[in-house]
């Protein structure tokens, strides 16, 4: 049986009177620990608490879809404390090595407090201690799972401009390749300088910015009256560039100068290298968009994140609003409608921007879940006397009233296992104390509004 001298080596107990660790020793049970063995599992009722006076156990449990581990060493403390609300085991205890534990029954913990007050202020003070690591590893977990999310949609966002460059130069290389044999072609015949004046204003014509027609229908009829042109004058393998100059809202009468002026052979070469170079055009503008939208992406990510700038400054709200936006457009381009109501002067709050937009992403990511991923999304932003309000809503079945209190509980879930921690909301609201500011929700079925007041940084001097 164990004595007072190894109780005492244990950390809560140390320097405690005693008659108190020999009233604690006789309420005890001593386990012996055999080396592999499960001693609670997850799940089981939390009646005991465990003094681990010799050996190693380990403890692992199920933490949304995840395992977590960890050495519970000689000295510690486990199972349920003093004051806990537990009322099942979080985790399984295994014996890693041979060794001896004390179970103390939960039922005795009436007693416990009146007569070891000091033993039971350790206790709770480390159940605290428990309850901040627990939180802080969930919450590190509840950020690591946001990075995953936005950085999968970021990369699918990145990924389509990047492949459409790509492909665009690679279209690119066997348009310069077309271009040159057609100007080869081209030199090799006596060309006159008002014919080669013709040919080159009606290429430079063909690559303007120009109009497209309004609809699918219109550029088919295009493309069957260039084609018909073409093939009155014996061109009749020439069905692409049709295509081709029917997208640029190039007319049949446009062509007919051509042959006016130059005989059948020189007008299909100028054809031809008329045809690469509007498909050049067309190329470049392509990637042009491609990398802008690369860009704006890159930029969007930046300005999220506050990258290269000071931590705390005074951040537009409605800037911060729109990069949030632009970062998760992979969510929202599915089926999801966003309107926006903003303020037209600036809305400037004086935070740590990066967090701000941590509310803006939870709040707008819990929307579209609730929405199923179809629907309507409605931000405004105001001024309201010397403080700022956004309020995001959805169109969504509403949060049920019996929810309602508890949404921004830490831990506190409607989402399935594996799926959310609990801690987004909970997250919001951190965030909005560490702002002076506030969040509220309003809720019914088809309108739910989350609306957050901050108050507005001070005007300069």
């Amino acid at each position: 049986m164990a004595d007072k001298s190894e109780l005492l080596r244990t950390p809560a107990f140390k320097d405690l009177p005693d008659d108190q660790i020999a009233w604690f020793l006789s309420q005890c049970e001593e386990i012996k620990l055999e080396a592999g063995k499960t001693y609670s599992r997850q799940g089981d009722p939390a009646d005991s608490m465990y003094v681990v006076l010799e050996g190693e156990m380990e403890g692992r449990g199920e933490f949304g879809g995840q395992t977590i581990a960890f050495a519970v060493a000689p000295g510690s403390v486990s199972g349920v404390l003093p004051f806990s609300r537990m009322t099942q085991f979080t985790v399984s205890m295994r014996a890693v090595t041979e060794g001896r534990v004390l179970r103390f029954p939960a039922s005795h913990f009436p007693e416990l407090i009146q007569k070891m007050p000091e033993l039971t202020r350790r206790l709770v003070s480390l159940m605290a201690d428990r309850i901040r690591e627990t939180t802080r590893i969930e919450q590190q977990r509840e950020r690591l799972a946001s990075l995953g999310k936005l950085s999968a949609g970021l990369a699918h966002e990145l990924n389509n401009p990047a492949s459409a460059a790509k492909r665009a130069a690679g279209q690119l290389r066997d348009m310069l390749k077309k271009i040159k044999n057609a100007s080869h072609e081209l030199g090799r015949r006596d060309l006159t300088p008002a014919q080669k004046a013709e040919i080159e204003k009606l290429e430079a014509s063909f690559t303007a910015p120009a109009e497209p027609p309004k609809d699918a229908l219109a550029i088919s009829d295009l493309e069957d009256e260039i084609d018909s042109l073409l093939r009155s004058h014996g061109q009749n393998d020439l069905w692409q560039l049709a295509a081709d100059l029917a997208r640029r809202n190039i007319t049949p009468q446009a062509l007919e100068t051509l042959f006016a002026t130059l005989e059948a052979d020189t007008a299909r070469a100028a054809l031809l290298r008329i045809a690469a170079s509007v498909e050049i055009f067309n190329l470049l503008t392509e990637l042009e968009n491609s990398t802008a939208r690369i860009s704006d992406l890159v930029r969007a990510i930046k300005e999220y994140t506050f990258m290269d700038q000071s931590p705390v400054q005074n951040v537009d709200i409605v800037k911060g609003l729109e990069n949030t936006l632009t970062i998760m457009n992979y969510k929202l381009k599915h089926g999801v409608k966003v309107n926006r109501d903003y303020d037209k002067n600036p809305l400037l709050v004086n935070s740590f921007g990066s967090e701000l937009n941590q509310v803006w992403t939870n709040i707008i990511d819990n929307a579209i879940d609730a929405m199923g991923g179809n629907g309507e999304i409605r931000i405004r932003a105001y001024r309201e006397d010397d403080c700022a309000i956004v309020e995001i809503r959805d169109n969504g079945p509403g949060i049920p009233s019996d929810i309602l209190p508890h949404i921004f509980d830490p831990f506190f879930t409607t989402k399935s296992v594996g799926e959310g921690t609990g801690l987004g909301l909970d997250t919001v609201q951190r965030i909005m104390k560490k702002h002076r500011g506030s969040v509220q929700v309003f809720s019914k079925p088809g309108d739910t509004c989350f609306q957050v007041r901050l108050p507005l940084a001070a005007k300069p001097a």
